[in-house]
């Protein structure tokens, strides 16, 4: 569940989030190499409220902290139902374009090997590709379950 689009005209509403994320394709045996090869997710965050909602795909990063702890980023592409017109419409932001660039970043905890609870910032952004950047940014909590 995410806050979505805290601060800005589109507030006031939650997001559901869903995503996959697979095994990595090797692991190395030193933590940090392990660090560096990406696993592939794809998701997407729907709106309660028929603002924004998005869904995409692109690359994750986990490094442990400590048996628990853990910190996630990823970085990909979004193709959302936003706005991208030139004109603003009053309730909805103007996000230029789609796809547009995709981040997040987490703190996680995990309670056993399959379960964990991570706070999870998102964002998506054109990065001033287009005409229009507003950006949206979501603030949640996700659950994680691992097979």
């Amino acid at each position: 569940m995410f806050a979505h689009a805290v601060g800005t005209r589109e507030d006031g509403s939650v997001d559901i989030n869903g995503e996959i994320l697979f095994s990595k394709p090797l692991m190395p045996a030193d933590p940090l190499m392990a660090f560096l090869v990406p696993r592939l997710h794809l998701g997407t965050t729907i709106n309660t409220a028929g603002d924004t909602s998005q869904f995409y795909a692109g690359f994750t990063w986990t490094y442990d902290l400590t048996s628990k702890v853990f910190v996630e980023a990823s970085v990909g592409s979004a193709f959302h139902t936003g706005e991208t017109g030139r004109f603003r419409v009053p309730d909805r932001l103007s996000l230029g374009c789609s796809p547009l660039i995709r981040g997040t970043g987490s703190v996680g905890y995990r309670f056993n090997e399959n379960w964990s609870i991570m706070a999870t910032v998102e964002h998506i952004s054109n990065a001033n590709l287009c005409h229009a950047n507003q950006g949206l940014t979501n603030y949640g909590v996700r659950v994680g379950y691992t097979f």
